[in-house]
């Protein structure tokens, strides 16, 4: 193993479940990066934080309340960094940097207008995580590829190349969060020829619709529980795989916009009166339609061997994995045999993403986001530091 370096990666999703934070080691070898995961976790967030931030995506949060939410997401990010670093045995003094994406509030990547351009926002300030920490933190990654022209989304496709690619398979990479996205890996290709793209639901509506109807105190369909006691609603069922999203063609990234807490209250309207375990079958069939549908339009999936590796939360629900390995018409693997935890990967990337920056190498695939080109992502804020004053 070459020089390596350690550093932190901090993920707070759509799912509004908690901090993941990851300490990974990197280092290069014959021209490939490698890396170590050292140690993973995941800090809940409480439920009051997790109101908060669900207020502010639903724009129901004055100014000030966004400016002060920003710094205390700041705090329970460092909170989830401190403890990854102890639970790795380490330090601060052995961590080069933090690499942490934040908290996405509004992920708007499509102009409707002069006076309303494209635009992402993601909280959770960097400066206090640095304060805190005495680290350098690298945030705030996708504002640069949104001013380039892209959708800022999604990034981890660029880690998906550099860890994933193969001379002897074609691979797609599936991630399931909040919202489901791909990235596809033909065999042997160049940064230029992957492609990927956010497929529409993952969790999200899954995660709200449990909350507006399913058990108290439920904040996902454990094990698929819910789904699986349920019947699909084939109106519904229609409805949900009719949105113009997953007919849109790439590049293209969505969010709670799309299919947050308005989307599960439109199906609840077109279905009145379903059942909470119906409403979750039918909803992780769409989930895993589309997700088969979008693996199985690949332009060679019939010609060629494909193979699905599968990461995210979605992957620890059994009823979604199903829909989706009968759907895919391929096999479907998971991360955790190719040394990445499926529940860590997005937090390894951004470490990974923020390991880049600071070597001052691009990050964003222009595939993948759209963007007038390759851009080195993020802002770095320094760590703290004392100087003696010269005279």
């Amino acid at each position: 193993m070459g020089d390596w370096q350690t550093l932190v990666g901090l993920m707070s999703g759509t799912s509004t479940d908690g901090v993941d934070a990851a300490v990974v080691r990197f280092w290069e070898e014959r021209g490939r990066p490698r890396l170590k995961l050292l140690a993973f976790l995941t800090v809940p967030y409480d439920d009051a934080i997790r109101r908060r931030l669900l207020d502010c995506a639903l724009d129901r949060t004055g100014i000030a309340d966004l400016a002060r939410l920003n710094f205390l997401v700041g705090e329970r990010l460092a909170d989830a960094a401190a403890a990854a670093i102890g639970a790795a045995g380490l330090s601060s003094d052995d961590i080069v940097a933090v690499g942490s994406h934040g908290h996405t509030v509004a992920h708007l990547p499509t102009a409707a207008g002069d006076m309303a351009p494209a635009a992402t926002l993601q909280i959770g300030e960097t400066a206090v995580i640095a304060e805190r920490l005495g680290i350098p933190v690298v945030g705030d990654f996708r504002v640069r590829d949104v001013a380039a022209g892209g959708q800022g989304a999604p990034l981890v496709p660029y880690f998906d190349y550099c860890f994933l690619r193969s001379d002897r398979v074609n691979r797609v990479a599936l991630n399931i969060g909040g919202i489901a996205n791909i990235t596809v890996i033909p065999r042997g290709c160049t940064a230029a020829q992957v492609t990927a793209y956010d497929i529409g639901p993952g969790n999200m509506p899954l995660d709200t619709a449990v909350r507006q109807v399913g058990p108290p105190g439920w904040e996902c369909d454990r094990d698929g529980t819910l789904a699986r006691r349920g019947a699909v609603h084939d109106g519904l069922l229609r409805w949900v795989l009719g949105h113009e999203f997953l007919a849109r063609p790439a590049p293209k990234s969505c969010g709670r916009e799309e299919f947050g807490e308005g989307f599960v209250a439109g199906a609840r309207a077109v279905a009145p009166g379903l059942s909470a375990e119906d409403l979750l079958a039918t909803l992780t069939a769409t989930c895993g339609q589309a997700i088969g549908a979008a693996l199985s339009a690949l332009p060679s999936a019939k010609q060629e061997v494909w193979e699905v590796i599968a990461s995210g939360g979605g992957t620890r629900n059994p009823a979604l994995m199903d829909v989706v390995r009968r759907h895919a018409g391929m096999p479907v693997r998971s991360a955790d045999d190719f040394g990445i935890p499926s529940d860590a990967k997005e937090a390894v990337a951004f470490a990974f993403l923020a390991w880049e920056t600071l070597r001052g190498r691009p990050a964003n695939l222009p595939g993948a986001t759209g963007a007038r080109g390759p851009r080195v992502l993020g802002k770095i804020t320094p760590e703290p530091r004392t100087r003696a004053r010269e005279d």
